[in-house]
Formats: structure tokens, sequence, C-alpha cells
């Protein structure tokens, strides 16, 4: 199942105030980027972010699940609750990367 482009944007503008937000389809769901880093996942219109680290405490009562077959376990983010989707996505963005270039 592909997620709804509407869920994809509104999540977008959500996150609008961290930085630069793009967002690009993938085998019909979403990868959503700030400042050309892959930070939140949209699979079968549910918003996943990875589990990193620095994250871990903010996210301690995030439900868990995974995106896609084989994938590690992400956090599930409410794409409603802006005030702790801001908070949860800036300091993701200060670990994540900006993918590879493939050549």
């Amino acid at each position: 199942m592909s997620s709804n482009v509407e869920l994809v944007k509104y999540v977008a503008e959500q996150i609008a105030e961290v930085g630069e937000v793009t967002y690009r389809k993938m085998f019909g769901e979403y990868m959503i980027y700030i400042n050309a880093k892959t930070v939140l996942l949209i699979c079968d219109d549910i918003v996943f972010i990875r589990k990193w680290e620095n994250i871990e405490e903010l996210c301690r009562d995030c439900a868990t699940g995974v995106p896609y077959h084989n994938a590690k376990e992400h956090y599930i983010l409410d794409p409603d609750d802006k005030d702790f989707l801001i908070k949860v996505v800036t300091e993701a963005e200060k670990v994540a990367q900006v993918p590879k270039k493939k050549l």
C-alpha cells in the first residue's frame, strides 16, 4: 500500500520551521529530508523515524514498528503532535546524514 501525498505534505508543513524540508517518493512510499538529510520515512501512512541514540529519551513512550520488510525497528510519530514532532526532528537532524550520491 502506498502512502498518501497529502499526509506527506502535512508532515512537511508541521516541521517546516526546523529547516529546508523536501520529500521524495520511493517505491510508493516517501522519504522526508531536512536540510538534505534523511530524517523521516512515511510508509503505509505511518510516520517513522530511525532509532537514533540522541532521541531515545524523547521517544521512550513512542510506539515502534518496521516501515518495510527486513527494516530495523523505528519509532512511530504522531503527525498531529506538532510540538513533539518538531522537538524530535530537530534532534534527529543533528545526527542524520546527507545520503551519498550514486555514481
